[in-house]
């Protein structure tokens, strides 16, 4: 029942996103059910629970360990490790071993019982009915990375925490991070905006990014992560859109060489946990995951912006043609249809977040 009423959410937003720029629905792009077959067959390594036990927790990652949140992930584990004198164990399997970011709450809501804590975009929440999480990814909202993280480690953050608990999805945020702000990157030439026009480009299974999509003029093709290479490769998609340094990370150059610095969104990112998880710890070690996903957010906030500026100077001196936008108006135009369809009825709590840059 509660995945059909999930499935029903996810339909119904996102046709109300798209309705606000009155164009089509996006494209659904056949692809593989490896990543999901590899989900459901990973033996979950909880071991137990209880006083002088050993605790793993499994937790998934889509990207590589050498992205911004794979070092994030594993500050966490290190801290949760540390802090708990090895009485906690965070086996980290990343790289998308465990399925796409969808294929994770899927399965968590399905109770495969396979995850018990993944690190996630934030804006993936929002086709499970997480109306504030959709705040988050809602272009331009933003201004830079300070502004952003003065709400990631505000309390108004909380609530944002633990809106999925509350809707009885079974699982809460634990802590935010991020990966740099988002861009987008093609296979053809891009000058500008108006580049974008009948471009299929990819989006994952997200109303807001579909209203974007098709507020630029292009249409939105749902496809999974772990098929976007092979998508733009074959010319399925023309492009898509993610942070610099997961661009670089997952080889996107090589068949997708443009990329226009709009900065639509940041990358807002989350640790989740499962509520079952949660439960099964003390209120000492559920203690230490807080404190080990502050020490962990601090150390992405340290990391994302060098990061993203080292990787930025490597694309260009490998020859991948970065296009700069210095008028962001026509962008923030385009797109304000998309702004105002989906902060209906959370005008105020929207207004929170814009006044805290």
């Amino acid at each position: 029942m509660r995945k059909k009423l999930v499935s029903l959410l996810c339909a119904v937003m996102m046709v109300g996103s798209m309705t606000a720029c009155g164009l089509s629905a996006p494209a659904e792009v056949e692809t593989s059910d490896a990543s999901t077959e590899t989900a459901e067959t990973v033996e979950k390594s909880t071991e137990a629970t209880g006083d002088g036990e050993t605790i793993t927790l499994v937790m998934a990652e889509v990207n590589p360990l050498d992205t911004v949140v794979g070092q994030m992930d594993q500050k966490f584990k290190e801290e949760v490790e540390s802090r708990s004198g090895g009485s906690i164990k965070i086996d980290l399997r990343a790289g998308g071993v465990l399925g796409s970011e969808n294929d994770v709450i899927d399965g968590i809501l399905g109770d495969s019982k396979t995850v018990d804590i993944s690190r996630i975009s934030a804006f993936i929440l929002t086709p499970y009915g997480c109306e504030k999480s959709k705040l988050l990814s809602l272009p331009y909202t933003f201004e830079n990375r300070e502004h952003y993280w003065n709400f990631a480690t505000s309390d108004l953050a909380q609530e944002f925490l633990m809106e999925p608990h509350e809707n009885g999805l079974g699982i809460r945020g634990l802590f935010y991070g991020e990966e740099g702000f988002r861009h987008f990157f093609t296979k053809n030439e891009i000058k500008d905006i108006d580049s974008f026009k009948g471009m299929k480009l990819r989006v994952s299974n997200d109303p807001v990014m579909n209203g974007l999509v098709n507020c630029l003029g292009a249409n939105p093709a749902v496809v999974s992560f772990g098929e976007l290479y092979s998508a733009l490769q074959q010319g399925t998609v023309d492009g898509a859109e993610q942070p610099i340094t997961n661009y670089k990370s997952n080889a996107f150059p090589e068949v997708a060489p443009y990329m226009i610095l709009d900065g639509h969104t940041i990358g807002a990112t989350e640790v989740i946990i499962t509520d079952e998880a949660w439960d099964k710890l003390t209120e000492e070690q559920q203690k230490i995951l807080l404190d080990a996903g502050k020490a962990a957010a601090e150390y992405n906030r340290g990391i994302a912006e060098d990061a993203e500026a080292e990787t930025l100077k490597a694309l260009k001196d490998e020859g991948c043609n970065i296009i700069e936008v210095t008028d962001l108006t026509p962008w923030q135009d385009a797109v304000k249809p998309v702004i105002d369809e989906n902060i209906k009825g959370q005008e105020e709590l929207y207004q929170k977040i814009v006044d805290m840059k």
